[in-house]
């Protein structure tokens, strides 16, 4: 299963981590991992590409794991591009279901 979790204070996001694996399929034909790293490392080169929000990623060599944390509070359209991606998320949720993905938003 994969755990999606958005970390945000008041309003402003704080960062966000993906961790694991969906089990929809055999790896290289699972769709819903598919769909969750394209909108993932979307966020963050279109973080990088259109904002000058300063930004710290680490993700797992072997896949599966992906977390971004932003120093300081992000501007307007780092929190537009996070918005869009927990939309994305929370649609393949709900098109799949809790068994596969989960999405967490967490307080800090």
């Amino acid at each position: 299963m994969i755990q999606f979790r958005v970390w945000k204070s008041g309003h402003q996001y704080r960062g966000f981590e993906s961790r694991g694996h969906a089990g929809y399929a055999q790896a290289g034909e699972d769709i819903i991992c598919a769909a969750v790293s394209a909108l993932t490392i979307n966020a963050v080169n279109s973080i990088e590409t259109f904002t000058q929000d300063a930004y710290e990623a680490e993700q797992a060599e072997e896949g599966g794991y992906l977390r971004v944390s932003f120093p300081e509070a992000p501007g307007e359209r780092t929190a537009l591009l996070m918005d869009s991606l927990v939309l994305g998320i929370r649609s393949i949720q709900a098109d799949y279901g809790n068994e596969y993905i989960t999405v967490e938003i967490e307080e800090v």
